[in-house]
């Protein structure tokens, strides 16, 4: 078994670009562990993020449209999904490590709030600014995966997850690879989502973005993906080059203008924002309610009620919040006992 992994580091030795991420060596956990015999501790990270609670919760976890009636519309998981496709293709030409930018991109949500970026922005307000979902999802891996204990993964995994945004400052060029991939990735199945709800036409794209980054999604991410190739290949750097980042730049801000920021997605905003404030407050005010699990990282880590409250909040699914606010706050009608009697 032994040999398998050896054959890896082989294979990364001989062809892998120097700025590459190496998976031979010592790569920091938080606590030391034996070695998997087989795998990698690259290939290792991926698998025990695959295998852990808060990846399962995705499915039902808002991208840019709540709780869709439809078979085909993009969900957190399928997003990821899309993240983790695009991370490896751009790892792969580049000669990177694939395994550390699949590892990467995986877990880059883990800590997204339920609906979407919408309830990133209300648990940012309600905590005055100190929410943000890359660090959530560093939180998670870390602290709150695996009753307290977190999935204890490598370095390079954890810096880059948290790291995966572009303001971000990753250590490794596959993390890099993630926070290209995450932005290409959600621009383009957030068009056909639009289009899908008709929120957006094909023919609305301007002309002159177009041109540039083709018409389809297909074509957009075979572009993007050649111009980071053709601009950093050989380089310690993962950018596309000016004339295509400039119009994914620009194809963003239509969509900002033109699907996120419309009346029909506001609306539905507005109602999580409501229904996620009125939860928030009645956690903070009613703490005995949290679950115990969340509770208990008050005694080993010393975190407050609210950290303990918007690690609850956070982990929940579009459907759990939901459920949950109609418990707490939708009156429930009584049924009688000669009622019952009759049934």
């Amino acid at each position: 078994m032994e040999q398998l992994k050896e054959r890896t580091y082989a294979i990364e030795e001989q062809f892998l670009s120097p700025f590459a991420c190496k998976s031979a060596g010592e790569h920091e956990r938080q606590r030391p562990e034996k070695p998997c015999e087989m795998r990698t501790d690259f290939q290792r990270d991926r698998d025990r993020i695959i295998y852990c609670n808060s990846f399962r919760r995705l499915k039902n976890k808002t991208q840019v449209f709540f709780s869709p009636e439809g078979d085909h519309y993009i969900t957190r998981l399928t997003h990821t999904l899309d993240v983790a496709q695009i991370a490896r293709s751009l790892a792969r030409c580049l000669a990177l490590n694939e395994d550390l930018a699949e590892a990467i991109a995986l877990g880059h949500d883990l800590g997204h709030t339920p609906f979407g970026h919408s309830g990133e922005r209300i648990l940012s307000t309600l905590t005055g600014g100190n929410f943000r979902h890359n660090v959530q999802s560093r939180r998670v891996v870390e602290v709150l995966e695996k009753d307290g204990e977190g999935l204890n993964l490598t370095y390079e995994v954890r810096d880059g997850i948290e790291n995966h945004k572009k303001d971000g400052h990753p250590k490794t060029l596959e993390a890099r690879c993630v926070s290209q991939a995450d932005r290409i990735a959600y621009i383009n199945h957030d068009i056909e989502d639009a289009v899908r709800a008709g929120v957006l036409c094909k023919e609305d794209i301007p002309r002159e973005i177009v041109e540039v980054l083709g018409d389809g999604s297909g074509k957009r991410i075979n572009t993007a993906i050649s111009s980071i190739y053709s601009y950093s290949h050989g380089k310690d750097m993962v950018e596309m080059d000016p004339v295509v980042d400039k119009a994914s730049e620009d194809l963003r801000n239509f969509m900002f203008k033109n699907v996120y920021l419309t009346g029909t997605v506001r609306a539905e905003e507005e109602k999580a924002e409501r229904m996620l404030t009125e939860m928030y407050g009645y956690y903070i005010s009613h703490f005995e309610v949290v679950p115990e699990e969340y509770k208990k990282h008050m005694k080993t880590e010393g975190c407050s009620e609210q950290t303990v409250v918007v690690d609850y909040i956070s982990s929940m699914t579009d459907r759990y919040a939901i459920c949950e606010f109609n418990k707490i706050f939708v009156p429930h009608g009584w049924l009688f006992l000669d009622e019952k009697h009759k049934r």
